[in-house]
């Protein structure tokens, strides 16, 4: 899918850390970019207080599929959209795009369950969150 197929977009330029000894930026760090855009939408349109609210998102399941390796220097447009909202979860799908191509340098997806900050049992996605959601909802 290309990049107009993910509605809310987060540009994360690329560390010198990123890079492995290949050259390439280390696969681990796919996931850590996956939950910059997430965390950084949730936070900025949804309203979600990391510090101190009642409620917060766990990672419950994540996926990525590699396609084109990402390498430093350089900044990577991370697109993101909403695939699917329950009642307490969601399931986000992502897609890491090169400065040089409009082809996703990997796709994946991720999902939350939203739980109280203090027992963890599952509540019904917030009313903010859920209306940020509802916009990219793709």
């Amino acid at each position: 899918m290309s990049r107009s197929a993910y509605p809310h977009h987060l540009a994360i330029t690329l560390r010198w850390k990123d890079n492995d000894v290949y050259g390439h930026v280390n696969n681990v760090e796919y996931y850590s970019f996956f939950d910059t855009v997430i965390n950084d939408f949730l936070i900025r349109r949804g309203g979600l207080d990391i510090h101190r609210g009642d409620v917060i998102g766990l990672c419950v399941d994540s996926q990525c599929t590699f396609k084109q390796p990402l390498e430093f220097p350089g900044v990577v447009d991370a697109g993101l959209r909403c695939g699917q909202l329950g009642n307490s979860s969601v399931r986000y799908e992502i897609a890491l795009f090169r400065e040089d191509s409009d082809e996703p340098a990997a796709t994946g997806r991720f999902v939350h369950v939203f739980v109280g900050r203090q027992d963890r049992v599952p509540v019904p996605v917030p009313d903010e969150i859920r209306a940020a959601l509802e916009e990219i909802t793709g």
